[in-house]
């Protein structure tokens, strides 16, 4: 069987928070399906939802190993549009519910933030609010 490690030649173990956080985010995904079991008068989305994990390594060689690393643990196939300006992810359907890990390259992060830079420059008139 391949280790984490060997899928993307990552050797360093987990950090200590990171598991602190995995651990609080794994308890209360199971507290929240618990809950809602418990209580049918609670309304959830017709179509389910999503569980977003965007990649926060250095550099986009690292995201896309994490990526990579994710899908073949997932046993999923990798979506890759970044010739396009896209991202490169994978995701995995659970019923209703998918997982799904996202690594934006930097120059499309880049480009969202020079984007973005003019936003505060742009204001409308009040009658053009109404």
């Amino acid at each position: 069987m391949t280790s984490p490690a060997e899928l993307t030649g990552r050797t360093s173990l987990p950090v200590p928070g990171d598991l602190f956080a995995r651990h609080q985010t794994i308890t209360g995904l199971r507290a929240l399906a618990d809950f809602l079991e418990a209580n049918p008068a609670v309304p959830v989305k017709e179509y389910g939802g999503d569980y977003h994990v965007f990649t926060n390594e250095g550099d986009d060689a690292a995201g896309v190993a994490l990526v990579d690393q994710a899908a073949a643990l997932l046993g999923v196939p990798i979506y890759d549009n970044r010739s396009h300006g896209g991202h490169y992810g994978a995701h995995k359907s659970f019923g209703r519910i998918s997982y799904r890990i996202v690594h934006i390259p930097d120059r499309q992060m880049n480009e969202h933030h020079a984007h973005m830079s003019y936003r505060d420059n742009i204001r409308l008139d009040p009658e053009q609010s109404a």
